[in-house]
């Protein structure tokens, strides 16, 4: 049975990217990507860490995907507004639109200002942030004086600092309700958490999604595509619904990074067969 269930999710894997090809042919002018569904699908930055913007637009169009988290290699955080507008530009000539920056680490006060000067100046109110503890007190501030969403990233068992969602949220649930986190199933797994239970019990805080799966709830776990792993995507698929998830579910693809294109495909299409087989 679960072989039968894999050949029917590959098919519609191939048959979703077929549609989506030709409907990027004929509506290049329509910016899609939300699926019918109250959350977006999009890309993580960090994906196209090994290309520049140009070769990351081109393939956000072959697989017919509309959103972009911005990194820093691709905007710098000193960009000028000449720049920034220049960068959007580019974004809207290929039907991409930026949604939010980051991840950003901060260290000190002076980069909490940084990035959140630069977010405004971009013109997007979500950050996706990994601060030190001892600036949370200040990215509270922060958030109250610029009414920005800010998402902090977790990183699974490869450093201590915010390795799963608990541990966000228990350092983040006595400030303000702007504060919540990046739910990077794939990291959040192989801290032996369960990123469906996770997703239901903190979905107040719950600002941003990297899509990825890993093969092993252990440290030892590889990321990689969506589609192979241990985590129940369409479990997981049915939770963002029953939350009503409406931010973005991007997927951070970390494996193959120098030719990644095949398991961005293979991903985005299997997430969206996924998403049409459970409605």
């Amino acid at each position: 049975m679960k072989k039968k269930i894999q050949l029917l999710l590959l098919f519609m894997c191939a048959h979703t990217l077929f549609l989506a090809g030709t409907l990027c042919a004929k509506e290049p002018d329509k910016i899609g990507g939300d699926d019918g569904e109250l959350f977006k699908v999009a890309i993580a930055g960090y994906t196209f860490v090994n290309f520049n913007l140009d070769e990351t637009l081109k393939m956000m169009q072959e697989v017919d995907v509309h959103y972009l988290c911005i990194k820093d290699f691709h905007l710098p955080l000193n960009s000028t507004d000449e720049q920034i507008a220049a960068f959007h530009a580019k974004l809207k000539a290929h039907n991409v639109t930026g949604y939010a920056v980051g991840p950003i680490y901060m260290k000190t006060n002076e980069e909490v200002d940084r990035a959140f000067e630069y977010a405004k100046r971009v013109g997007v109110k979500l950050i996706v942030g990994v601060p030190n503890h001892e600036v949370l007190p200040y990215v509270d501030q922060k958030v109250k004086e610029y009414d920005f969403k800010y998402a902090i990233h977790l990183h699974g068992p490869d450093i201590k600092l915010y390795p799963n969602a608990t541990d966000i949220y228990e350092n983040v649930k006595n400030l303000d309700p702007r504060i919540g986190m990046c739910l990077d199933i794939g990291h959040d797994a192989r801290d032996g958490q369960d990123p469906i239970a996770d997703l239901k019990k903190y979905k107040d805080r719950v600002f941003d999604i990297h899509m990825k799966n890993t093969t092993a709830a252990t440290k030892e776990g590889k990321t990689g595509e969506i589609g192979r792993g241990i985590i129940d995507i369409p479990a997981f698929v049915k939770m963002l619904r029953k939350v009503k998830y409406s931010g973005a579910c991007s997927l951070e693809y970390e494996r193959n990074m120098k030719a990644p294109l095949a398991g961005i495909a293979e991903s985005i299409g299997y997430f969206r067969g996924v998403i049409d087989a459970t409605k």
